[in-house]
């Protein structure tokens, strides 16, 4: 991943100035990514001297709540949302870590387009970036967004710079974002900078037990029932595929927490002949859709074409307005057109 010098110093202009009131946004649904990549870059930019305010559109996921500064995020759907819209407006500088598009966050992003008039600079790794940014780090060959943070901290000032929260908070990001290091675009400059995250003082296996060893019973309950009740297969000639739904009274039934259904759209793809892997979660509003899939099978386009989503080659994301039944059913008709 090169990225240019000139980008380098143009941001280096941005943040010249001391101190600014700078707002980190991470999108809709916060993952391992987006919680990390906004942590590690609002830690450097805290450290120079800014005012850094961190902002999501809903709650993220408890196993994450360790990662230092946690605390500081604000949750743009509670209470609260007057006095973020405040600090919006008196805003100099906008990062938007981890997503393409103002769309992506919700109300939060109407909030940003009506109220703040302050340069807005993207840093992230998805396909399609919208245009409406000052300045773009957008690096589709990233394997995730932190580890575009850590290149572009190297860049504008030094890796030595990195305190030992901030390795753990860019280390996160790139441990969940590349399933662990199973994913693609795994390359010798990330496990280089894994490497520096080490001598940087991080606990790998401590972290790994933090993210995915901090479950509740009740979680590890709703996994053994999503794979044993709810999975199903579909086959379209040579072609199969899988999925899980959850209802939001199964989710109530066994005492849903924000990100207790992480990682489940991944679990069907460890069956031997299955490329492709959803996952339909009932909400209030609409049925959330998580797409993983490996190989050549593009579920980037899948996304695109049937549910007003997108995202990478091997994992995307969509929405349907549909209930979950009519959305199931939309699901396997598309399968069966897609992939004839």
């Amino acid at each position: 991943m090169k990225i240019e010098n000139h980008k380098i110093e143009q941001l280096r202009e941005l943040l010249e100035i001391k101190p600014q009131n700078i707002v980190i946004v991470g999108h809709a649904n916060p993952d391992g990514d987006a919680i990390g990549s906004s942590m590690a870059w609002g830690g450097i930019l805290e450290s120079k001297g800014h005012n850094v305010t961190y902002v999501v559109p809903n709650k993220f996921p408890y196993f994450l709540s360790w990662i230092h500064g946690a605390d500081k995020i604000h949750i743009y759907k509670d209470k609260t949302s007057n006095k973020i819209d405040t600090l919006i407006a008196d805003a100099d500088l906008i990062f938007c870590m981890d997503f393409n598009s103002i769309a992506r966050i919700e109300a939060l992003g109407e909030a940003i387009n009506s109220n703040s008039s302050a340069k807005r600079i993207l840093i992230d790794h998805h396909l399609n970036p919208a245009s409406d940014y000052t300045l773009m780090f957008s690096y589709p060959e990233s394997s995730s967004t932190s580890f575009l943070v850590y290149t572009i901290i190297s860049k504008l000032y030094d890796t030595d710079i990195i305190s030992t929260e901030i390795a753990e908070a860019i280390y996160v990001g790139i441990m969940t974002d590349t399933g662990n290091f199973s994913f693609s675009n795994l390359t010798p400059e990330l496990f280089k900078s894994v490497a520096k995250l080490v001598e940087l003082g991080i606990n790998i296996p401590k972290i790994n037990t933090l993210v995915y060893n901090g479950y509740s019973a009740d979680r590890v309950k709703l996994l053994g029932y999503a794979l044993g009740t709810k999975m199903q297969l579909i086959q379209v000639g040579d072609f199969e595929a899988a999925y899980i739904s959850l209802s939001e009274e199964e989710m109530r039934n066994h005492n849903f927490q924000v990100g207790d259904s992480e990682g489940f759209v991944n679990y069907p793809l460890s069956i031997k002949g299955v490329s492709l892997s959803a996952m339909f979660s009932q909400t209030r509003q609409f049925i959330r859709i998580s797409l993983r899939s490996r190989g050549d099978v593009d579920v980037n386009l899948f996304a695109k074409k049937y549910f007003e989503g997108g995202g990478h080659k091997n994992a995307a994301g969509g929405k349907s307005m549909k209930g979950l039944d009519e959305t199931i059913a939309y699901f396997k008709d598309a399968i069966k057109e897609y992939f004839k």
